[in-house]
This record gives structure tokens, sequence and C-alpha cells, in this order.
């Protein structure tokens, strides 16, 4: 059975910021500015909330 639900990971950049993106951005991006990547996350609600928690460890800087 297939989840054809969207997905959402977050990715931190060279800037040490981290973006949430939709999983097809994340495979357009291929690109070598992102150091690490999380998820999928099935919601935006719920990256949100992890970008929060990653914030808050020091593993990404806020906007």
């Amino acid at each position: 059975m297939s989840d054809s639900s969207p997905k959402f990971y977050i990715i931190k950049t060279i800037e040490e910021s981290c973006e949430i993106l939709a999983a097809e951005e994340v495979e357009q991006k291929k690109d070598p500015k992102i150091l690490e990547t999380w998820g999928p996350f099935n919601s935006v609600e719920e990256a949100i909330a992890r970008r929060v928690g990653l914030i808050r460890s020091g593993k990404c800087k806020p906007h």
C-alpha cells in the first residue's frame, strides 16, 4: 500500500539555517549547499515542530 500524501523534509544549508521543503523540491535540489536533511514528515506542521526542536538544540539557526 503506497502513501501518496505529500511529504516534507527539513534541510540545513551552509548558512546553518533550516528550511522546510516538499519532497519533490528536495529531489530537484541536489545542491552541494545542503549539509543535512531530516524527514520525511507527513505534514508541514510536523516539520515545523521538528525545526523548532532543531533550533532549540542548536543544530539550526533561526531565520
